[in-house]
């Protein structure tokens, strides 16, 4: 049997020679506990390659303290927090529980983990009480002795001593936290660089398998240089600052990294996981699509095409849930006398069903083994980046291009719906509401494309971030009741075959009505300052 908890801590660097301040009175702290010693023996687990380690899970068996057992430590989107995972220690010292390595299936992909080091911790618990005598946080004065095993290709074993303070919240929040750093910084200890433990033991081996630097395709005397103006259009290169494809690569190897998290809060039941990682999907595809004069599409478009699949795939197992999750609020806001029959328990039981049927389609889609060959083709793609012929340009020339080119698009997708709505909106309500979807997902790829390019275009980049926000927002808004309106009717149909009244839902179908409507004028009012925005960002 596992469980698991949400872990919010601080690590602090600590020499030899310090000592922990008196922490009474700071951040509510009313009295300190008396100091628990404790000896503990780990053993961390992980693949030749550490994927787990460079993924930031963390993966141990460890005796001693008040949780001794297995412990799998997966990374969430909250800085400075972990979600942890336990189980028994049990009667096998060798084989980790199926249980616990589950949640990473995406990470390790059939590669099974073995020890990669150990940690032996003298550990001095200091408990920070209230008023009360609840239990505000612990404060953990750590020496450690840490050994790199050898490694299956060679080299010897290696061991590191050192001490540290570990902060972790029990009952208190962060203004406690935030009051304990500071006092702790007042005494000269200050907040560790270092992520883990685990991180310190395996700092070499993990800067071995750092991602080697690139090597873009330079001009060659052939082609006169026209390579280089391909890119830049012609613009002197700035070889001082970063290419092109320094900034591309940055940029997906951040969402790859937040694609194998949100996988993780799928498999773990995060009722976020599944927007997570379709966020995720869409932001590679746009990346990929928006910067192949950087990286060769007959590589990439593969990849893309397998990131709409697993998108299609989840696509339904969250949007139900919040347009069920929308009606029910909207329920709860009429007047008694206009919520005719048992509406507030159908959308309930219809809502708790519809949930499942996604957790189950989610669970069926991140098995398929066509999802783990995704990650694999996204690491090898990493790895050994298909460079095309602007990867090596100054990245000011590129991302402006990128952003011009996206621009130009999302311009064409707004004209289309204005189009739309100029010839009858009525009767052509499902053709418009098309075209204004199709706007959404122009705005998003502009978005997505300026963030890659906001670090180096600045300020026009940023703004156009903003801008293209609100649209989604606001568009995102009119799509939503698409759906509340298709749940209404099908709502209605299933009350009609019940014997129930079915005025509510043609109600609420109403409302939805409305809310599209209002939307649309929203993004007509945010329409002419988008467009400036990407002009401006496009001249950057």
């Amino acid at each position: 049997m596992t469980s698991g908890q949400l872990e919010v801590e601080r690590k602090f660097e600590a020499g030899p020679d310090v000592v922990l301040p008196d922490l009474t009175g700071v951040g509510g702290v009313a009295a300190v506990g008396d100091v628990v010693t404790h000896d503990l023996d780990a053993t961390y687990w992980d693949t030749p390659d550490l994927r787990l380690a460079r993924a930031r899970v963390t993966l141990r068996r460890r005796t001693g303290g008040t949780d001794a057992g297995w412990h799998l430590k997966l990374p969430t989107a909250a800085a400075g927090s972990r979600r942890e995972i336990h189980a028994p220690l049990g009667v096998r010292r060798t084989q980790v529980p199926r249980a616990v390595t589950e949640p990473v299936t995406a990470v390790l992909r059939g590669v099974r983990p073995g020890p990669v080091a150990t940690l032996r911790t003298t550990r001095q618990v200091t408990p920070l009480l209230d008023d009360g005598g609840r239990v505000l946080a612990e404060v953990a004065a750590d020496t450690v002795t840490g050994t790199a095993l050898a490694a299956e290709d060679g080299g010897a074993a290696t061991t590191t001593t050192w001490r540290e303070v570990e902060v972790e919240l029990v009952e208190g929040d962060e203004a406690l936290l935030d009051a304990v750093t500071a006092a702790l910084a007042d005494a000269g200890i200050r907040p560790s660089d270092v992520p883990s433990k685990l991180s310190r033991v395996l700092a070499d081996r993990l800067a071995a398998l750092a991602p080697a630097p690139l090597r873009p395709p330079a001009p060659d005397a052939e082609d006169g240089g026209r390579r280089a103006k391909k890119g830049g259009k012609g613009r002197k290169r700035d070889r001082g600052g970063p290419t092109a494809a320094d900034v591309v690569l940055a940029a997906l190897r951040t969402q790859a990294r937040a694609l194998q998290t949100a996988d993780i809060a799928v498999r773990t039941g995060d009722p976020e996981g599944v927007h997570d990682l379709r966020v995720a999907c869409r932001r590679l595809r746009s990346i990929l699509a928006a910067f192949r004069p950087v990286l060769d599409r007959t590589a990439t478009d593969p990849v893309r095409d397998e990131l709409r699949w697993i998108g299609a795939e989840l696509s339904g197992a969250r949007d139900g849930e919040v347009a069920l999750e929308h009606l029910r609020a909207v329920v709860a806001e009429q007047p008694v006398e206009l919520v005719r029959g048992p509406v507030a328990a159908r959308l309930r039981s219809t809502e708790v069903a519809d949930v499942e049927r996604g957790r189950k389609a989610a669970v069926r889609a991140l098995s398929d083994r066509r999802h783990l060959a995704l990650l694999d083709s996204l690491d090898a793609l990493l790895a050994d980046p298909p460079l095309a012929a602007a990867a090596g340009e100054p990245a000011h020339a590129v991302l402006a291009d990128a952003v011009k080119r996206a621009g130009k698009r999302l311009t064409a997708r707004i004209d289309e719906a204005r189009e739309r709505e100029a010839v009858d909106p009525g009767a052509h309500q499902e053709d418009t509401e098309h075209a204004l979807h199709e706007a959404r997902k122009a705005a998003k790829r502009v978005r997505y494309t300026a963030e890659v390019a906001a670090p180096v275009l600045g300020a026009p980049a940023e703004a156009l971030v903003t801008c293209t926000k609100q649209v989604q927002d606001v568009l995102g808004e009119a799509q939503d009741t698409v759906v509340t309106r298709a749940w209404c009717l099908r709502l209605a149909t299933a009350a009609v075959g019940a014997g129930e009244d079915t005025f509510t839902y043609g109600r609420l179908h109403s409302l939805e009505e409305a809310r599209a409507e209002h939307a649309d004028q929203a993004f007509w009012v945010l329409e002419p300052g988008l467009r400036a925005a990407v002009k401006a960002a496009a001249r950057a």
